[in-house]
């Protein structure tokens, strides 16, 4: 605990001097269960769900569980562009099978409700602009030491067990008749890497039901993302969980589409390697943006920035001389056929 609060301190030395990257599509946690390092954005509300299929076998105590639900997940950019808040959680459904006892309950009820607040401490590209060396092809291919430098963020939430869930400390089994409090902090540390190529690594370090509990969890999430192209993306994900109730390694992998700058699905399957218990999910997610964000240096909104930043590059420059020399060519047509009916 004590070196937790020391990586702690030496974030919160360096979150005076940092900025968001806000992002003109959307900043979606999903496809995978890990969070990304960056925020939505001042002023912008996002939504992200889903439906879910899970499947258990524990072959020690012969019992079986099956069922599925929803999550869900809104966030909030709120006073600076690096800080948001959310509430996040998941309602479960299903059904318990003893089969030495032969007999079958139903169970449905949240699975967990998280309220905590985001905020980015540290962003290596801050300021930074990569220059082209219009002198050397070496210094522009060489290697990057800056890119070994990951975002960083830090996450801090309690859960709230006000209905008094079967789904204890992360388990669908509860085997020892446990009851979790109806209030216990969550702690996370999380760094992003944004590679060249289209890859993104993200990891998550996790103390959840910390402080108030007897069965602390403590657990990491190594995400592995790659854009296939602006609208398809990629991923895999592992997941170890450290628990006295509920301990586990799961692993994650599937895919998100962008439909717009503001809507995503994503499709994923997790799976483990044990049989105590034996896991196999599958989940059909949407991520959906409400995009009120005003850049904060010129003070305009988003769809003002795009056109902003087009024109800067040109882009509407060239859409309009190609409009221009196409009223130009209907121009030169009409004349000529005046003239040949004159």
């Amino acid at each position: 605990m004590r070196l937790l609060q020391t990586i702690l301190l030496f974030i919160f030395f360096f979150s005076v001097s940092t900025q968001a990257q806000y992002t003109e599509t959307i900043n979606s946690n999903k496809p995978g269960g890990s969070h990304g390092a960056y925020s939505v954005g001042k002023n912008v509300w996002q939504a992200e769900g889903g439906f879910f299929y899970s499947k258990n076998k524990h072959e020690l105590r012969k019992q079986d569980f099956g069922g599925g639900g929803i999550e869900y997940e809104l966030r909030y950019g709120v006073w600076k562009e690096e800080l948001e808040v959310s509430l996040s959680g998941s309602f479960q459904m299903g059904k318990i099978t003893d089969n030495l006892a032969g007999t079958n309950t139903s169970v449905s009820n949240f699975k967990f409700n998280t309220i905590g607040a985001k905020y980015l401490v540290y962003d290596p590209y801050k300021n930074y602009v990569d220059k082209p060396n219009l002198n050397s092809w070496r210094a522009n291919h060489k290697f990057k030491w800056r890119t070994l430098l990951p975002s960083v963020a830090v996450y801090a939430g309690m859960n709230l067990n006000i209905t008094n869930t079967p789904f204890v400390y992360g388990s669908n089994f509860n085997f020892a008749g446990l009851e979790e409090p109806s209030f216990s902090p969550k702690i996370m540390i999380i760094t992003q890497h944004n590679w060249s190529g289209g890859w993104v690594f993200t990891m998550n370090l996790i103390g959840d039901r910390v402080f108030m509990t007897d069965y602390p969890i403590y657990s990491y999430i190594l995400t592995l993302t790659h854009a296939i192209n602006e609208n398809v993306a990629v991923f895999i994900e592992n997941q170890g969980i450290k628990n006295d109730v509920y301990a586990d390694a799961l692993f994650r992998f599937g895919g998100a589409y962008l439909f717009s700058k503001d809507v995503q699905v994503d499709l994923g399957v997790t799976l483990n390697t044990k049989n105590t218990p034996s896991v196999f999910g599958l989940n059909l997610g949407l991520s959906y943006r409400l995009d009120f964000h005003v850049d904060p240096d010129n003070n305009n909104d988003a769809e003002d920035e795009k056109e902003r930043k087009e024109n800067a590059a040109g882009k509407n420059r060239k859409k309009k001389k190609k409009k221009n020399d196409g009223a130009a060519e209907k121009e030169k047509k009409s004349q000529k056929d005046k003239n040949v009916f004159d």
